[in-house]
Parts: C-alpha cells; structure tokens; sequence
C-alpha cells in the first residue's frame, strides 16, 4: 500500500461512513435517552408492533439491513476486483488480521462461556462497525498515513464477511430444506444472467427480492441474500466504469444506507433499559465474554496475527505503518455496534433479558474501544518514518 492518494472512489466510502458514524452515535443516545424517560415502554413496544406476519423490529433487522449487507457485499466485491485485495500480496495482511480479531476474541468468550446457556453468543465480539472505526480515524484526519484508513477498511470488511458466514452456519432457525434450494436456484439464475453480460438491474433487483422471500422462509438468516446477490450482480474491470452494475448500485446505496438504514437500525436496537442493577449485568459471563473479547481479544488478534505473518515472510508491513499502527488499528477493531448487535439479536432471540446485558456490554465495550483508540493513534500514529524491521 504505502505512501498514497486514495482513490475517489475510497474517499467517497471513506467521508460516507465517516458522516455514518457521528449520526449513529447521535441516534443511539437519542434511543438511550427515550428508552429510559418516561415514555420508554411505548418507544420499545413502536418497534414491536406487528406489520404483517412480522414486528417492525424484524422488518428492520431482517429486510432493510439485507440492503446493508448488499452494500458490504458490493464493497468486498470491489476490494477483490479492483481494491486492495485484488493484490493476493497485498491482501494477506487485512486478511491475517481479520482472521486474528475474529478467533481471538471468540475464544476469550468461549471461555467464559463454554457449556452454559449463553455459549451461543460466541460470535458477538467477532464483528468490526467500519462506520465507527473510520468516524474515529477521520478525526485523526492526517495525524496517521493513508495506508491505515485502506488496511483497517480492507481488515473490517473481511470480519463483516466472516460475520455473514457466522450467521449463516450457527443463527439459522427452523430449517427448511426446499425454501433454501429455491433460494440458491434463484442466485444460480442470476449467476447465469451475469454470465450472459446482462447488464441491466431491474431482474438482478427483482430475482434478489425472491431470493430474500425465499431465504427468509428457508430459516437461514434473509441478510444472507443481500451478499448473494452481490455477488450475482456484474461487475466491470474499471471501478470507475458507470456501465457496471454493481458499480452504480454500490453509489447509489451509499447515502441510503449511512443516513436512513444503519441510523433506523440504531433507533431500533439500542432502545437499552438501565435498571438499578445494570452494573451486575455488566459482570456476568457473557458480558465479560462481549468485553474482553472486544477490548483485549481484538487488538491481540490482529497483533499476534499480523506478526506471525510478517516474520515468517507470507507477507509484510506497508512502508508507511509500524507495528503501533497496527495495534491502533486492533484496538478500535473493538467497536464491534452495529454487527454484534445484529448477533447478540440472533444469538438470544425471545430472551429480551439477555439481549439487553449484550447490547448493554457492547456500548460499554465499543465506547472504549473508539476511546483507547483514538488515544492511542493520536499520540503513537504519526506516520512512519524510518524503516522498521520487515
């Protein structure tokens, strides 16, 4: 990566999620405040209130953030074509990194955790909120190196995707065999249609709101048909290329989905009850789990992970970053928000108790981690200098 301008197109991504993340912090506080005023349980039962065969809630979580994982599945397509993991070199340092933040902190709640009721909630500190994390490095503004924003985005994207796959192995409710074969039926249409350089939108579109019916029926997570459908859709050499499908839907989805769908979502699942005795549910098992996972498990993984690889020559340090670089970038890969509230909502549905000690250790655990990190980055992230050893 090194010393570089930043494409357009990564600046456009960049700014977005940057704005993404100041009115997520502002919707979440409105939904703590509204949640424990006065009028707290007419605000939860809002989100609870039957549209059809399902509650707003999970109109929300189910439909509307399948569009957001459309868009993640649009902007991991892009990073493999034309990004900085279509360089397989290049690649293997987020991908190192990803894979030691996902591990690490699974494993610091497995071990709180094992054997007891709350083990399912093992994926919860897993997740990277790249909105949050790249709020907290546009403050930074040019106190750290460009290669930073392009690493802790390549890295982030990677954990949503293993995210995605976590959801899609353990969170699957009542199995339906024939809805998820009309599912996958569907998607290999679309397949085929890409194949065939169909270049229009309107039957990608039309096919993925099937798809999305049927997965959702299927018992599979519905969200998981927004990366499928991706995926599906084509996608030209030229990231600047209008003509491409997947190109003009990536920007046309950016501004809907950070200011409508994730500060909706926020609204919706941050409404957290503090009752007398929410430091004790801060000490419980699976709290701790969340929190040490995302604190400590995160900034370990990607650390030990990334310098497992470096010194055994898979791959190595972009000339403009040292190892605090990538520890800064571990620490706020602990603002897990957005993806670990989605699973903390899969992992104890119907246990409203629960859920709210997640949610509640995930804010506790993200607001450190954006802390620590911006702190850490804003005295030892001044850009590299001098050769460090490779």
């Amino acid at each position: 990566m090194g010393q570089q301008t930043l494409s357009s197109t990564f600046n456009k991504f960049f700014e977005s999620e940057k704005a993404s993340g100041i009115l997520l912090i502002f919707c979440t506080a409105i939904s703590l405040l509204i949640t424990n005023s006065s009028i707290g349980a007419d605000y939860l039962s809002f989100w609870h209130r039957p549209i059809g065969s399902l509650s707003l809630e999970h109109w929300i979580n189910d439909g509307l953030m399948a569009i957001f994982f459309l868009l993640i599945g649009l902007e991991l397509e892009r990073e493999l074509y034309v990004g900085e993991l279509s360089n397989f070199k290049n690649a293997l340092l987020p991908i190192f990194a990803a894979a030691g933040g996902m591990i690490a902190p699974a494993l610091i709640h497995f071990s709180f955790n094992t054997g007891t009721a709350t083990q399912a909630g093992i994926g919860i500190p897993m997740a990277t909120d790249i909105a949050f994390a790249l709020g907290v490095l546009a403050i930074l503004g040019n106190r750290i190196p460009a290669s930073l924003k392009v690493f802790v985005v390549a890295f982030a994207v990677i954990d949503d995707l293993g995210a995605i796959i976590i959801i899609a192995a353990f969170y699957t409710a009542q199995f339906s065999v024939w809805y998820l074969v009309g599912a996958l039926a569907i998607w290999a249409l679309l397949v085929a249609l890409n194949r065939l350089r169909v270049m229009t939108l309107l039957p990608y579109l039309l096919g993925g709101a099937l798809m999305w019916l049927l997965m959702l029926k299927s018992g599979v997570h519905a969200t998981i048909a927004g990366v499928m459908l991706a995926f599906a859709i084509p996608f030209t050499a030229k990231a600047a290329d209008k003509a491409s499908p997947s190109h003009a839907l990536e920007n046309f989805l950016h501004r809907p989905v950070a200011f409508i769908i994730l500060p909706i979502f926020a609204l919706a699942n941050t409404g957290i009850v503090l009752s007398a005795d929410w430091m004790q549910h801060l000490t419980s098992t699976n709290s701790l789990g969340i929190i040490g996972g995302l604190i400590m498990g995160k900034p370990l993984g990607v650390t030990l992970f990334c310098f497992v690889a470096v010194v055994c020559g898979i791959c190595r340090l972009p000339a403009d970053l040292s190892w605090r670089h990538v520890v800064g970038a571990g620490i706020l890969g602990g603002i897990g928000f957005t993806m670990s509230i989605f699973i903390a909502n899969l992992a104890f549905a119907g246990n409203a108790e629960t859920i709210n000690a997640s949610k509640m250790a995930i804010l506790f655990a993200s607001l450190t981690a954006g802390t620590v990190g911006f702190l850490w980055l804003r005295i030892f992230g001044k850009p590299q200098e001098t050769p460090v050893l490779r």
